[in-house]
């Protein structure tokens, strides 16, 4: 397994890296003989201001292509982190906006797919109540937008002993459904995002129709992501047997709010290969190797051991 640790900058203009360590990167690319694809998993501070947050997306983006990745995931509220709902709700977009068309161009200029982690899409009755999607699109190399997943699971907790009070629902629809794992130069992604990471019937929803890669883009809430994050994403990769790849926010966005970071690439058997920690914004490469997925599969073969779906409802009818 061939992986990269996490490229760090605290701005964008930092994310050049030093010609002596951008050579031990080739160098390193070269030594590789493997032909498994690369997969990008990046972290970003977003803030209000959606300018310099494109600049630092894009430059992550560019990083990674030329580094051989041949999909680029990007967080939760990789377009903007607003400071309060009204805020949140002025700076969104519909699908058609400028800032889906910007992406959709790096897509095609790059010849890359990337994995937009929760966009801030305005609602189909945006006219009249004022509420937005929290979603995942995936465009291609084509530039074509592919998939879109609206959050199903909406984040309203109230943790007065953690400092946590977030209420999603209050302007967000909850996404109508799952959306079938999508063909990617890397495998078939299935998506979800965030607080989606706690519902395992999703992830073995996904694999179920075929998922290899399973993605969480998120934006954790420091205490939440002290507690529960890696515990998670490792429980959701070994039960299901695929990998897990999870972008990730890190920092503090504005004074009301701070995320936790440590952007993860997990394998199937559960092992966290790359984590980008949780100061700076930045990325991990990582090779997706499918045949890890099926000799770990066929090692321990979990679905073929799961009882029909009756079984685990028998308790209700006792």
């Amino acid at each position: 397994m061939f992986t990269i640790r996490c490229i760090v900058g605290s701005a964008a203009k930092n994310l050049a890296l030093l010609p002596a360590f951008r050579q031990k990167i080739k160098l390193q690319n070269r030594m590789s003989s493997s032909s498994h694809p690369l997969a990008a998993v990046c972290q970003l501070t977003a803030t209000p201001d959606k300018e310099a947050n494109f600049s630092v997306c894009k430059q992550l983006v560019e990083e990674a292509k030329e580094r051989g990745a041949a999909m680029v995931f990007l967080p939760e509220a990789f377009d903007y982190i607003g400071s309060s709902r009204e805020e949140t709700l002025s700076l969104s977009e519909s699908l058609t906006g400028d800032t889906m068309s910007r992406y959709t161009q790096l897509a095609r200029k790059l010849d890359v797919w990337l994995s937009l982690g929760g966009f801030h899409e305005r609602g189909h009755d945006w006219e009249t109540d004022r509420r937005i999607f929290n979603s995942h699109i995936i465009i291609n190399d084509k530039g074509d937008i592919v998939s879109v997943y609206r959050k199903s699971h909406l984040f309203d907790v109230e943790l007065p002993e953690k400092g946590v009070s977030l209420k999603e629902s209050a302007f967000t629809i909850p996404g109508p459904s799952l959306m079938p794992p999508v063909q990617t130069p890397i495998g078939k992604v299935g998506l979800g995002i965030c607080y989606d990471l706690r519902f395992p019937e999703l992830s073995l929803a996904l694999q179920r129709h075929g998922a290899e890669i399973l993605t969480y883009p998120s934006a954790f809430t420091v205490a939440t992501g002290a507690a529960h994050w890696e515990v998670l994403l490792r429980a959701r990769a070994i039960e299901t047997q695929c990998f897990v790849l999870a972008a990730a926010q890190v920092g503090q966005h504005h004074e009301k709010r701070s995320s936790y970071g440590h952007a993860l690439a997990v394998d199937p058997w559960g092992e966290v290969l790359s984590d980008c920690g949780g100061e700076r914004p930045g990325m991990v490469l990582v090779e997706v190797d499918l045949e890890k997925i099926s000799r770990t599969r066929r090692n321990m073969p979990v679905q073929q051991h799961r009882r029909d779906t009756a079984f685990y409802h028998s308790l209700a009818q006792t």
